[in-house]
């Protein structure tokens, strides 16, 4: 093999997943990624620290992603706005990779360790969100409430997503979701009458 193969980290991702779906995450080793990709284990260990990473690598650059979009909001924004417009920022980056995102899904879903590591993974994205949410000047417990809120939100946009027939896009889904919850929270005309 040559000293540089051309997409050997999107290749040695696509490896993973299939073998993740086809094998279970427990059952596939980094040599067995690393054949069906066509490269070596040291390549794999180049792009990725554990076969784990494959799943979770990009985690860092989503919430740059959200910390990034919740800064540049408008004072005048609510801190729910802020929130849903940055998991809808995130939501266009995911959004590029569908098919990929729902192998990623049926593999964690396979897997109660990988579930753990999503929840966690969602958490911090919680925490981010609430962090930078608090450098606006938005005082607890409304910024950690609009942020625990929007990802769930997002969880819940997410599974609507990859479940979908079509692909309605998911920064798309994820606006709906949070029209959705506005209209949930939004008083009713009979509690106002009362």
């Amino acid at each position: 093999m040559g000293r540089w193969e051309p997409n050997a980290q999107g290749r040695l991702a696509q490896a993973a997943l299939e073998l993740y779906v086809e094998r279970g995450f427990d059952r596939t080793t980094v040599a067995e990624i690393a054949a069906r990709a066509g490269l070596t284990e040291r390549t794999f260990f180049r792009y990725f620290t554990d076969k784990r990473e494959v799943l979770f690598g990009g985690s860092g650059e989503l919430e740059a992603v959200l910390v990034d979009t919740v800064a540049a909001a408008p004072a005048s924004g609510s801190p729910i706005r802020m929130v849903a417009d940055a998991l809808a920022a995130a939501g266009a980056r995911i959004g590029q990779r569908r098919e990929f995102s729902q192998q990623r899904q049926r593999a964690i879903s396979a897997n109660v360790d990988l579930q753990e590591r999503e929840l966690i993974k969602l958490a911090a994205m919680a925490t981010s969100l609430a962090d930078a949410l608090r450098r606006r000047g938005i005082d607890d417990p409304v910024a950690g409430l609009a942020a625990e809120t929007g990802v769930a939100a997002f969880k819940i946009a997410f599974e609507r997503w990859i479940t979908a027939a079509e692909d309605e896009g998911l920064e798309r889904v994820i606006r709906e979701t949070f029209d959705q919850l506005a209209a949930v929270t939004a008083p009713t005309a009979r509690r106002r009458s009362r």
